[in-house]
């Protein structure tokens, strides 16, 4: 079974003393997670937020990079229209050489047109800012010289992996899948959609190039910890609340995601399932009932909680969990 923890370093209020604990505790979480099985860390990209959520992902990923040696990082997504397009290849090559080839990020447009005003970035010409980024990286990354802004340009160094390792494309919509297809690279859905993924396969075929589609399942659950789940709803629900409330106030009309919550109290979340606080032992049940196919993640620092109940919950999966699923597999 896939292990995913999950961190965006949301902290309310803006607190930089407890911003810094946050930061410093996903450091540390990811080195406890690489020496205890945990295959993956998923970071995300915001902007403009009220809780300081992801607006570094890539210096996230490059302190968790070089405090682990196995576990690999997936940033999901990367607003890649936000970035200087040959700059950005060349930070991703040298993370993903000095990684060992542990970086995928997934290449989106985003859903906030303030992400992009405040950062001075055009909302109305998106899409055709990351064709073009995604099509500079491809060339840099060629190791040729190529035409940039009518100059003649080649930036090195180039990553270790192939290009569609490195990055996939993030979308939920058929251009999206058109993108991915036409650049030969991995099409990554923020739901569960067979229709969409079968659109991509299509798009191979007449682009003719390959690829592969990466799809959640129909239910996507953020789970977290603890001996005596009614407690923990207690102390720490208001902050599952407040990052659920931050997220679906995002979405644009008609959007979707496999995550997205529509409570708006502790107890419609509790009871919808998005988020679900579990006992060792239940955590356990689960994972045998779902099999080895199943994916687990893990939010041990959702909505600005404190590191210590963070940890807490994190040690209950490493010294409760995943023994007892390795006796099982054994």
């Amino acid at each position: 079974m896939l292990t995913v923890l999950r961190f965006n370093f949301a902290v309310p209020g803006l607190d930089p003393a407890a911003l810094s604990a946050a930061y410093a505790a996903g450091i540390e979480m990811a080195r406890h997670a690489d020496a205890h099985g945990i295959d993956l860390i998923s970071l995300e990209e915001h902007h403009a937020s009220g809780d300081g959520w992801s607006p570094a992902p890539l210096l996230n990923a490059a302190m968790i990079l070089g405090a682990t040696c196995r576990l690999r990082v997936i940033i999901q997504a990367l607003l890649v229209p936000l970035y200087d397009p040959p700059r950005l290849a060349e930070e991703l090559a040298v993370l993903d050489l000095a990684s060992g080839g542990r970086l995928t990020i997934v290449a989106g447009l985003g859903y906030r047109p303030e992400e992009y005003a405040a950062l001075c970035r055009d909302w109305k010409t998106r899409g055709r800012a990351l064709d073009e980024a995604l099509e500079t990286l491809l060339a840099v990354w060629s190791g040729e010289p190529f035409e940039h802004e009518g100059r003649q340009v080649r930036l090195t160094p180039v990553p270790r992996r192939a290009p569609s390792a490195l990055v996939w494309v993030g979308g939920g919509k058929p251009v999206s899948a058109r993108r991915a297809a036409r650049l030969g690279l991995p099409f990554c859905m923020p739901r569960n959609d067979p229709a969409l993924a079968a659109y991509y396969t299509e798009q191979l075929t007449a682009h003719g190039t390959s690829g592969f589609v990466i799809m959640p399942p129909e239910r996507t659950r953020l789970t977290f910890l603890a001996d005596d789940p009614d407690r923990a709803w207690a102390r720490l629900g208001h902050h599952f609340l407040h990052e659920a409330r931050a997220y679906a106030s995002w979405q644009q009309p008609g959007q979707t995601s496999a995550v997205r919550s529509h409570a708006d109290t502790v107890d419609e979340l509790r009871a919808e399932g998005v988020y679900e606080v579990l006992t060792p032992a239940e955590c356990v049940e689960r994972a045998r009932a779902a099999g080895p196919m199943d994916t687990m993640v893990l939010h041990p620092l959702v909505g600005g909680l404190p590191p210590a109940d963070g940890w807490q919950s994190l040690h209950l999966y490493t010294d409760k969990v995943l023994p007892a699923l390795a006796l099982t597999s054994g």
